[in-house]
Parts: C-alpha cells; sequence; structure tokens
C-alpha cells in the first residue's frame, strides 16, 4: 500500500527569462514582460510528494520534519530572496522559467532522498499557473 504524503513551502525570487542567443526583439516577443531587463519577482510556493509504504514501526512514510529540513537547507536557503539569474549556479546557463525551476529542484532533492520514495515537485509561479515534474 503506497501513501503520499505533501510538504507546502514558500520562496520569492527574482528572475528574467531571456536567450543570449536571440535579439532583443525576438526575446520581447516570446517572453513578454517576463523579459524585463531590471528582472521581476514572483511569491513562489512549492509543493513536494513523497510516495512509499508506511512504515510499520513510526506509521510515517517520512518523516515530515527531515522533509522540511532538507527542502529548507538545499532549496530554500539557496533561491528564497534571490535573483536567480545572477545569485545562483543553477541558472547561470539554464533560463529560469517555472518548469526549469521545478526541474532543479527536483533533481536537488532527488540526491537528498532514497529511491525507494517517489518524488514528485509542483511549483506555482501565480495562484493559476504551476507546473510538476516527477522525473520523467
Amino acid at each position: 500500500m503506497k501513501v503520499s504524503v505533501y510538504r507546502k513551502e514558500h520562496f520569492n525570487a527574482a528572475h528574467r527569462l531571456y536567450n543570449a542567443s536571440w535579439s532583443d526583439e525576438q526575446n520581447e516577443a516570446v517572453f513578454g514582460k517576463c523579459n524585463n531587463p531590471n528582472f521581476h519577482g514572483h511569491n513562489y510556493e512549492l509543493i513536494v510528494q513523497l510516495k512509499g509504504e508506511i512504515d510499520p514501526d513510526t506509521g510515517y512514510v517520512y518523516d515530515m520534519k527531515v522533509l522540511s529540513d532538507l527542502i529548507k537547507a538545499h532549496v530554500l536557503n539557496k533561491f528564497d530572496h534571490k535573483n536567480l539569474n545572477l545569485d545562483t549556479d543553477e541558472f547561470k546557463n539554464l533560463n529560469p522559467s517555472a518548469e526549469n525551476i521545478a526541474v532543479v529542484i527536483w533533481n536537488i532533492l532527488r540526491e537528498k532522498i532514497d529511491r525507494k520514495f517517489e518524488l514528485t515537485v509542483r511549483l506555482y509561479e501565480t495562484e493559476r499557473n504551476f507546473v510538476e515534474y516527477d522525473g520523467n
């Protein structure tokens, strides 16, 4: 019997969507306001899902305090109140779209969480726009 557990976190970050190999006109046409050379920010909502068997000794699928600490140490401390384009190694050469941010977060957490757990990352960029990545 597999059960899913979820941890929700928040972080704030600025970014600019930009492709250096394109002209300014093409970047503006594709990315619009998100291409602002002075950047813009979002209040991201991050939901991390782990799916696995319930441990008969603890009754847990995964210790939520441990999950919270992992997210804080390896995601929030890295991205919260940062300019993703300028302040992070992950996005020096990777466009920080919501899709790419979700994949980067998944990869960070996947290294820290036992593979016996299925991992899904859902990232809300706005209340209405979100992406989800499960490693497939």
